[in-house]
């Protein structure tokens, strides 16, 4: 079977870490008889340096054309000045935007070799959790109304949701917990505000028409917030709004010890996704080879995934991520403080092509 990718590089340590998940779909289509191609776009801080524009709709095009989209990471302090149309950050919002996708799929996993690594206390860390944040990308707030008073004194942002945004959404992550352990948590307000009202009538009538199957609870935002630090465990797949979603997948990612291991899918209708990790473009290590490649190695794994069905296949590159890990191998960002010796960013990629073989 062949798959064409586009590849987004991006900025900062953004080429680096696409480049290795690169080399470990070349090998998982050579082991698996699939065939990977490759097609390289600008975005970002990259692209408004070549041609003014941080997406191009060159890349636009390339984007939309391809059977799904491999992202690294945009921006650094060297655009800071640029109007804010032309912020290397548009790329992101441009391209789900054209690629209409409205389901952020965000995992949070700690591995049980890096469970010192966890800030939590290590009881809670010993148990373990495994979660799939699902946060709705294109309405709530940052998309509402906004604006201020002739005064300049005070200002409004508005929320707003549709039932058929919340169904659309909702489906995802019930879809989700059908292929875990069949449990999604709602998170909303609803005791507060109206939109959250009609958020959790929306979910629940969803859960008893279509899907009778998953276990469904509620859990007010703010009791959520306190839940991942208390217990993550608890959680399987977490139904979010844009704003919720936002603020609770940063706070499990920090739970697990490093930005450096998590991937992350944008999905809409189409079987094609957008991914990428959640780390930003670290500008600071670019061309160093420090960066840790194992949260982009993850997001290819979820292209196979969720884009293109090939589970088994993303479960032969987490196999060989989790192996490695399990033997002690670490980069800089998730070694312990008192490691003399870690891999560099290459040297984790060619660890994990090791493991694949």
């Amino acid at each position: 079977m062949k798959y064409n990718i586009a590849l987004v590089p991006g900025d900062g340590i953004g080429p680096e870490v696409v480049e290795a998940a690169v080399k470990v779909l070349e090998v998982t289509g050579e082991k698996f008889g699939h065939e990977f191609c490759f097609t390289k776009y600008l975005a970002g801080g990259a692209a408004y340096d070549a041609c003014g524009e941080p997406l191009p709709q060159e890349t636009i095009d390339g984007c939309l054309a391809a059977d799904s989209v491999l992202f690294g990471s945009v921006g650094g302090p060297k655009w800071d000045g640029v109007p804010r149309e032309k912020r290397p950050e548009q790329a992101v919002l441009g391209l789900r935007k054209a690629l209409g996708l409205y389901t952020n799929l965000r995992p949070a996993k700690i591995e049980p070799a890096l469970a010192d690594a966890c800030v939590l206390r290590p009881d809670i860390a010993a148990k373990g959790f495994d979660l799939m944040i699902v946060r709705e990308l294109t309405g709530g707030i940052y998309f509402g109304e906004r604006g201020r008073n002739e005064a300049g004194d005070a200002a409004y942002d508005t929320e707003s949701y549709s039932v058929a945004e919340i169904e659309r959404v909702a489906r995802r992550g019930f879809e989700a917990a059908r292929k875990r352990k069949g449990h999604l948590t709602s998170i909303d307000k609803s005791n507060v505000l109206e939109t959250s009202r009609l958020w959790r009538e929306t979910v629940h009538r969803l859960g008893e028409s279509e899907y009778t199957d998953v276990r469904l609870d509620d859990m007010l935002v703010d009791n959520a917030a306190m839940q991942l630090i208390r217990d993550p465990s608890f959680f399987d797949v977490v139904l979010t709004s844009n704003m919720f979603g936002d603020i609770l997948s940063d706070e499990a990612s920090q739970v697990t010890g490093s930005i450096g291991l998590l991937a992350s899918a944008s999905l809409g209708d189409s079987a094609s996704g957008l991914y990428e990790p959640i780390h930003g473009s670290a500008p600071d290590i670019a061309g160093k080879d420090i960066a840790n490649p194992i949260a982009t190695i993850l997001s290819a794994a979820m292209m196979l995934r969720y884009s293109f069905d090939l589970g088994e296949e993303a479960d032969y590159i987490e196999k060989a991520v989790s192996d490695v890990l399990s033997d002690g191998w670490r980069t800089a960002d998730i070694k312990s403080p008192d490691a003399e010796e870690w891999l560099s960013g290459s040297q984790m990629r060619d660890k994990i092509l090791e493991y694949m073989k």
